[in-house]
């Protein structure tokens, strides 16, 4: 019953009106014509004696077209919370801090102004970030994999200096 009521992918919006629209003008020609046969133009019937059965008709046909509204309004619950759901909003996201916005009117705040002279000298350098030299190149026929040679004699290469020691 739940899964009737509340399902986890609601119908859509039109289809939902259109079906309640639908329902509605049913139950107007319906009610319709139950009544017409009851009233004194098409019944040998005065007013007064027929209005009871008139005005039980027009009354059980309002209930009922409220009762299908309230039903409609229930299938078309999700569709009215759907703009209550936390999710992915384009203001859900900062992209960047407010100070650093494009449309900042100071000059020292503005990121997107006109073009700065650049500073010239050694202050526009800044430190090395260097620590160890650079390594020499070796020639193009010395490779740069050891090699387990066991016909070489037991000789042991030598270890690099970047390698652990044990």
């Amino acid at each position: 019953m739940r899964q009737l009521l509340f399902p986890r992918r609601p119908l859509a919006r039109s289809t939902l009106l259109s079906c309640h629209l639908l329902l509605q003008l049913g139950l107007l020609a319906g009610a319709a014509l139950w009544l017409a046969p009851r009233t004194p133009w098409l019944a040998p019937v005065d007013w007064a004696g027929a209005w009871p059965t008139l005005a039980l008709g027009v009354g059980t046909w309002l209930l009922a077209a409220i009762g299908l509204r309230l039903l409609a309004e229930l299938w078309l619950l999700p569709h009215h919370l759907a703009s209550q759901r936390p999710g992915f909003a384009p203001g859900a996201v900062v992209t960047r801090s407010f100070e650093r916005r494009p449309a900042v009117h100071a000059e020292e705040a503005a990121w997107t102004s006109e073009a700065r002279p650049l500073e010239s000298g050694d202050g526009v350098l800044g430190n090395a970030r260097v620590t160890r030299p650079a390594e020499r190149l070796r020639p193009r026929g010395a490779s740069n994999e050891p090699t387990l040679d066991l016909a070489g004699g037991g000789v042991a290469e030598a270890p690099s200096s970047r390698e652990p020691r044990l």
